[in-house]
C-alpha cells in the first residue's frame, strides 16, 4: 500500500531544519550503503552521528508518530532514526530495494523493513526532477510531494529517485517495523479503520460502530506481534 500523508511537518519545523541542513557537513551517499545499491546511489546524506543529525531526527520521528494517518497505515512497533538526504547536479539513486533488515544507526537495534517513508522538506518548485519512482504490480508510481507531506510504501518495492537537473531536492527518510507484518492484513486494518472513522463522523458512536470498532481491535489482537 502506498498512502499519502500529509502535513506531517508544520512551516515552523520545516524551517528549522532546512535552516539547520544549510550548514551541515554532507558526506557522499554512496559510503553509506551495500554494495549493489552503492553502485546506483549519487547523492548527498547527514552523517548519522554528525551533532545536528539527532535532534533533526527526534523532531521528524515524533512528527510521525504524532500523525494518525501514519499510525493507522503502518501500527509502528519500531521506527528507525530517520535519516537526512540531498539531490543535485545531476544526483539520482537508480533501481533498488531496501535491505530487509536494517540496524538503527543510533542505537544498533535491528528492525525489519516492512514500510518505508520518505517526508519531503523542500517545494517541489525548488528542483526540476527528484521524482520518487516505486514500482509495484500495477506498474509505476511517481511522487514528488509538497514541503512537509510524507509518502509511505512497501518496504519490499523496488524504488528509485529521478536525477535533479536543477535545485536541490531535501528529504529524509526511514522505515518502520510494523506490529503487523503482513502487508495485506496492514492494508485491511488500514482500510477498516477509515471506514470506522467516516462511519462515526457520519453516525456517532452506535450500537454497530462500536462493534465494528471492537472486531477493529480485535483483528490486531491476533496479528500483532508485540
Amino acid at each position: 500500500m502506498m498512502l499519502h500523508i500529509p502535513d506531517v511537518l508544520n512551516q515552523d519545523e520545516l524551517a528549522h531544519i532546512r535552516g539547520v541542513l544549510a550548514t551541515a557537513g554532507w558526506t557522499e551517499g554512496r559510503h553509506t550503503t551495500g554494495a549493489q545499491a552503492a553502485q546506483q546511489k549519487w547523492n548527498y546524506q547527514l552523517p548519522v552521528l554528525a551533532p545536528e543529525a539527532q535532534p533533526l531526527a527526534d523532531l521528524v520521528r515524533a512528527a510521525l508518530l504524532r500523525h494518525p494517518l501514519f499510525q493507522s497505515a503502518a501500527l509502528p512497533k519500531t521506527v528507525l532514526t530517520p535519516r537526512f538526504n540531498a539531490y543535485e547536479d545531476g544526483g539520482h539513486f537508480g533501481n533498488h530495494v531496501d535491505g530487509s533488515i536494517q540496524p538503527d544507526p543510533v542505537t544498533g537495534q535491528a528492525a525489519r523493513t516492512d514500510v518505508s517513508t520518505t517526508v519531503f522538506l523542500n517545494e517541489p518548485d525548488d528542483y526540476e526532477g527528484g521524482e520518487l519512482i516505486v514500482e509495484d504490480t500495477y506498474g509505476s508510481h511517481e511522487v514528488k510531494l509538497k514541503a512537509g507531506d510524507a509518502i509511505l510504501y512497501p518496504g519490499t518495492s523496488i524504488h528509485r529517485v529521478e536525477p535533479v537537473t536543477r535545485g536541490m531536492r531535501l528529504a529524509s527518510f526511514t522505515w518502520t517495523q510494523s506490529m503487523v507484518p503482513d502487508a495485506f492484513r496492514r492494508q485491511m486494518l488500514f482500510e477498516l479503520d477509515m471506514t470506522i472513522l467516516r462511519l462515526r463522523a457520519q453516525m456517532g458512536d452506535t450500537p454497530d460502530v462500536v462493534n465494528l470498532t471492537a472486531h477493529y481491535h480485535n483483528l490486531i489482537r491476533q496479528w500483532a506481534e508485540v
